[in-house]
Order: structure tokens, then sequence, then C-alpha cells
């Protein structure tokens, strides 16, 4: 420009300025700005606010807090944008306590000279705290803003939103909407969708609906993302008739789904193992022309590998590489030219997603050394791997006791940069117990504690688990000890592993000591009463099991993982009729469907006794009973249980000598005229839903 007679001034440097830090580049704005005050010219406060918020974008806030230095040695004070910027920028990385002393200088320290919060810096903080779950510093902020009156706006609304719902509060969240349309603060379509995303994701779907009506009243028409949101509820809690009504009134209201929006679709489908539908979904979104993405890829890919078709899933991977979104055509004639995918530029490509994905799967099925060469395939594409891929790894590896493999791959693992995660450690655990190496567990849990990484109930699980399985009983209850101690409640499999040990080692005191403090952390569920009772049945501790059985009966659990039948033969085999019939007759009392088989024994034993009466009339209710599985119900409704097969016709005819209960049956029959005994089958679950395709 000096050749010609033009020379730079201050406005072209920071015209020059500007658009190195608009393009990422505020180093080499910053080499600008030294030149300019090299040559003497003044920079002014825009040009050091440009460089300072570019730097603190790019978290180099040592860098920003220098230009602050050189900005009053220019004789210039910061203003509020520079301080908004150092705000955003410690708020961003996490220093919400650093931003916090800066803010309240802004507020105090007018001596100083320091610029006053704006409404930008509140909703800075704001969104500093919510993000942090710092919520009484929040809401006293909010409090702040309201006396100052810089909480009449949308945006400071919208952000508070945002953060009661992140945390979970969201009755508070809807009285904040309630609020902003009392006071003339009329909510937009972002701040609705803001609290029916929180409600969706916590599956309060009629919340969500009930919102979703009062925004449509408000005159708010709820968009492609309230749909969508409401579909992903939906589709979460496998509710996909009521998602699929759900599309047909986003149709109607001129609404259309996007990508995004069939995805849901998709995965559901997939999920639900409603294939064929998921096969037409793929198919008119292409007619559509919804663009499939490498999402839409890795919902296929993912289904496949859940169904089993690994190699179908391996296939497309690999056809992505070449083709795009056109490699779901290699699901199989059907999909035939169902994908255009001609704009190269639009090319969906594999992720780290597509062979996670694909490795985690084929390491499931065992296939350790396929898993391997799609890693090193992964690792030509340059695709570098993560903590979870290699955490794959070194979990299958673990569970198949091959500790010095999956220590291979730790080493690998750490010279990669990626860190132990506690599913690392887990799986260590986990291969250590496989072995009974209790030493080298404890170990592990004295590193996780250097390295900061608390122990969760699954690693402990794993201790209580190595102890009983090396014959260390009664060391056990020390482990649970300590999880209490650390504020970690023990599951169910933590009680499931103590009570199974307890028994085995026919320690049944003990057992029942476990079993009453896991109904007292965990409830009184089916799977404790369950697990208690087959384990004191299979120690012969019949009494018990009873009383325990007749407990879980007037609870109303589901018996069919109770081993009732074992325990009716038990009593008959004691010769205990009246208290195997009572059972019988408490089931019936009850609403239970059990398996008919139940009755032979007892009627077996009545029979011998000579006891004809009481034989037939037990014949008689087992041939009601098989009379009212076969009819599906249709005498009276009952609790259906697990157990829905019966064993029975191979009982009567079983050649034990006696006879008894088949000869009592043919009575019964005889007086029924109903011929010969009917086989009974299983009941079958149809599921009536059905996608018409309106997409």
């Amino acid at each position: 420009m000096s050749e010609k007679g033009c020379k730079p001034n201050e406005f072209t440097f920071g015209i020059l300025v500007r658009g190195y830090c608009r393009g990422g580049l505020a180093d080499k704005g910053l080499e600008f700005l030294n030149q300019m005050r090299s040559l003497g010219f003044s920079p002014n406060r825009v040009v050091y606010n440009t460089l300072i918020s570019s730097f603190c974008k790019e978290g180099k806030t040592h860098d920003a807090e220098k230009l602050v230095d050189k900005l009053r040695e220019d004789g210039l004070f910061p203003d509020v944008v520079t301080f908004n910027s150092r705000i955003s920028a410690l708020c961003n990385s996490g220093k919400i306590l650093e931003a916090s002393r800066i803010f309240r200088d802004m507020q105090i320290d007018e001596e100083l000279g320091l610029p006053r919060p704006n409404t930008i810096t509140y909703n800075l903080m704001l969104m500093g705290f919510c993000k942090e779950g710092m919520l009484e510093e929040a809401k006293t902020l909010v409090d702040t803003m309201k006396r100052n009156g810089d909480f009449m706006n949308l945006e400071s609304n919208n952000i508070w939103l945002l953060g009661l719902v992140r945390n979970g509060k969201f009755l508070e969240a809807q009285l904040v909407l309630k609020e902003m349309l009392d006071i003339g603060i009329e909510p937009d379509i972002y701040s609705y969708n803001i609290v029916i995303d929180g409600l969706c994701k916590k599956g309060m779907l009629s919340g969500a609906r009930m919102l979703m009506g009062l925004m449509i009243r408000s005159g708010v028409s709820p968009d492609t993302v309230t749909y969508s949101t409401l579909l992903y509820g939906y589709c979460n809690k496998g509710k996909v008739f009521q998602a699929n009504n759900l599309l047909h009134e986003m149709t109607r209201n001129n609404c259309f789904p996007n990508t995004y929006t069939c995805n849901i679709l998709l995965h559901s489908l997939w999920k639900e193992g409603r294939i064929s539908e998921a096969e037409d979904l793929l198919k008119r979104m292409n007619e559509k022309g919804y663009g499939m993405d490498t999402v839409t890829c890795n919902i296929v890919i993912n289904g496949l590998c859940n169904n089993g078709q690994l190699d179908k899933a391996i296939e497309i991977v690999s056809g992505m590489w070449t083709h795009g979104s056109a490699a779901l055509g290699n699901l199989g004639n059907s999909f035939v030219g169902l994908v255009d995918n001609t704009n190269s530029g639009k090319k969906c490509l594999p992720d780290l997603v597509s062979y996670s994905t694909i490795i985690s799967g084929l390491c499931k099925a065992g296939r350790l050394d396929d898993a391997k060469k799609k890693f090193v395939e992964m690792m030509g594409r340059n695709l570098q791997p993560d903590s979870a891929i290699y955490d794959t790894f070194i979990h299958s590896f673990c569970k198949e006791g091959k500790i010095s493999s999956a220590f291979r791959v730790l080493k690998d693992m750490e010279k990669k940069g990626c860190n132990k995660t506690l599913h690392t450690y887990n799986s260590l655990i986990l291969g250590f117990g496989s072995k009974n190496q209790i030493f080298e567990i404890y170990g592990l849990i004295d590193e996780m504690r250097e390295k900061g990484i608390s122990p969760n109930v699954c690693t402990y699980n794993y201790i209580l688990n190595c102890l009983c399985e090396g014959g260390k009983v009664k060391e056990a209850p020390s482990v649970l000890d300590e999880m209490l101690q650390k504020g970690i409640s023990p599951n169910i499999s933590s009680f499931r592993i103590l009570i199974k040990a307890f028994c085995k080692a026919s320690d049944f005191e003990a057992s029942h000591e476990v079993f009453e403090i896991a109904l007292n952390m965990c409830g009184h569920t089916e799977a404790l009463y369950s697990l208690m009772f087959n384990e004191l049945l299979v120690g012969g501790k019949v009494a018990e099991a009873k009383e325990l059985f007749e407990a879980a009966i007037d609870r109303s659990f589901d018996v069919g993982n109770f081993l009732y039948k074992d325990l009716i033969e038990s009593l008959c085999k004691d010769k205990k009729l009246e208290a195997a019939r009572d059972i019988l007759h408490k089931l019936i009392d009850k609403g239970y469907q059990f398996d008919p088989a139940s009755f032979m024994p007892v009627i077996d034993g009545f029979g011998e006794m000579g006891n004809k009466h009481e034989a037939d009339e037990l014949a008689e209710r087992m041939m009601d009973m098989a009379s009212v599985n076969k009819k599906e119900n249709e005498v009276f409704p009952r609790k259906k249980n697990k157990d829905s097969r019966s064993d029975w016709q191979a009982i009567v005819h079983r050649d034990d000598g006696s006879g008894i209960a088949l000869k009592a049956l043919r009575r019964v029959q005889k007086g029924w005229g109903q011929g010969s005994i009917t086989n009974l089958q299983p009941q079958k679950d149809e599921f009536l839903d059905h996608w018409d395709g309106s997409i």
C-alpha cells in the first residue's frame, strides 16, 4: 500500500485483527496488534476486546489476561465487554468460582472503576451456575436479577428454565413458565421445548402432552423439534403405537418429520424387533427424500448386531466407505436400490460409533479375532480408538480369564493416551476374580483411589463374588459394611451373591440376616423372595420355604420364578398332604394361573391314603384349570406367571407303578364326558400394534 502512497492506519490494523479472530487465528491477530503498537498506532478498546474475546473462546485465558494488562498500559480501561469475555471463558472451562469472584467485584468495587454488570453478565453467570448444578447460587442470582429488573427478558428466563430442567427440577420449571405468562413475558417455542424435552427424558409423557396442549392454547404452534421430542419419549418407553398416532398428528398439522425424527422411529422399531417395519420406514425415508446420515446407518448396524446378523452389519460398514448410506442396500434383496446416495458431497462414512458397535457385537459373540481385524481396519482408516473400545476388548478378555491379553490391550490403551476408566478397573477386577486373585483385586482398588476413581456397586459385587467363590464367605460382610460406609447402596445382585453363598455353606441363620437387610434396603421384591425361597428349598429347609412362599402369595408376587412345584412334591414326600393342598387352594383363591402339574403329587398322595373323595376333588380342580388355560382366561382373569408351559401330561403318563392320579383324572373326565386329556399349548402374546407408514 505504501508504494502507491497509501499507508496503513489504526483502522487497517483493526480490520485485519478482527478478520483473523473471526477466522480462529487469534495468535495471528495478536501479531498485527503488536506490529500496530510498534508503529506508534494506539489500538482502541474494540480491537483489544476482539482479541481478548477470541483468546477466551479458545481457552487461552492466560493470554487474555496479558492483553488486559496491555490495554491498561495503553491508558484504556476494561469495559463490560472485556469482563464478559473473561467470565464467559471461565464459566465454559468450569472455573465458576473464579468467574464468580470477578462478577462480585464488578458489583461492589466501584472505587476500582470496574464496569457494572449488564444483562449479558448476569446471563453468563446464571448459565455457569446452572451448568455446574449450583442451583442455590443460581436461585439467589435470579432473585437479584428480579430486584434489579434484569430478569424481565426471554433469554434470561430460558437460561433459568434450561438450568432447572437439566437438574431435574421439572415442577419448578413449569412454575417458571406460568410466572412468565403472568408477568407478560411470552414463552417462545424454545421455552416450551426445553421443558417438554426434560419431561420426556424423565418418562413423564402425560405431563409433556399437557404442556404441549398449554403451548397450543397460548398460540405457539409445535414444531418438528417438539414432535420429535415427544416421539423420542414414546419410543423410549416402547409405546410405538402412541408414537405412530403422534406421527399422524404431526403431519396433519403440516409439521413434517426430518431425518432426526425418522432416526428416532427407526431406532425404536429395531429395538422392538420389528425389522420388516424398520425396512419399510427406510424405504419411505428414501422415497420422501430424507437424507440418511451416519446416525441412520449406525442405527441399522446396531439393530443387526443385536439381532445376531453381525456379518451383514460388517458388510454395511465396509460398503459405507465406498457407497455411503447406499450401503444399506446390502441388507437384502428387498433393500437393493432403496437408498439413493448420488450426492457424494453428503456421503456418510463410518465413524467411531460404527466400529465400536461392530467390535462390541463381535466381542459379545466370542469372535475376538474378527474384532481385532475390525480394530486394525479402523486404525488404518485414521479413526483413533477411545477408552470405550479398549474397554470392550479388556472386558471380553477378562470375562474369558485371559488376563495377560487384557493387560496387553491396557498397555496399548495407555500408550495411545486413553486413561483407565471405572469400566476398565471393573473388567480387570472381574478377570482377577475369576482366578480368585483377591490380593491383586485389592491392589487395583488402591490404584483406583490414588487416581480419584471411586468404586461403584458393580466393583463391590465382583469382589463379593470373588470372596464367596473362593470360600472366603466370612470376609464378605465386611465388604458390605464398606459399601454402606461409602454411601454405595448394595443392589439385589449384591444380596443374591451373599444369600446364595451362605445357603451353600448351610449357614441359614446368616442368610436370613442378609435377607432381612436386603428387604430393608431394596424393599419387598419378588426377586428377593424367590431367591431366598429357592435357596431354602434346595437346602432342605422346607418349612421355612413354605412360610416364605405363602408370604409371597399374600403379596401377590409373580410365582413364575419360585420352585413351587418342588415345594409341593417335598411336602407330599414328607406326608404333609394337607399343607400341600392348602398351598394349591391358596394359589387358586388368590387368582393365580399356575402349572396344573402341581396337583399330581397331591392327588397321588391322597389316593395312596385311600382318600378317593379328596383325590377326585383335586383332579376336578386340575382339569378345570387346564380348561381355563386352554380357553385363554375366558372363564375368569388370573395372574399369569412366567411358568406358562405345563408338563402335567408327562407326569400323568409317568411309569412310577401307582397310576393313581391317572385313574382319578379319568374318573373326572368320564364324568365330564370330555374324552381324552387335552394337550395344552403355551399361550402366545400377539403384538397388535402396527405402523401404517404415513410418512
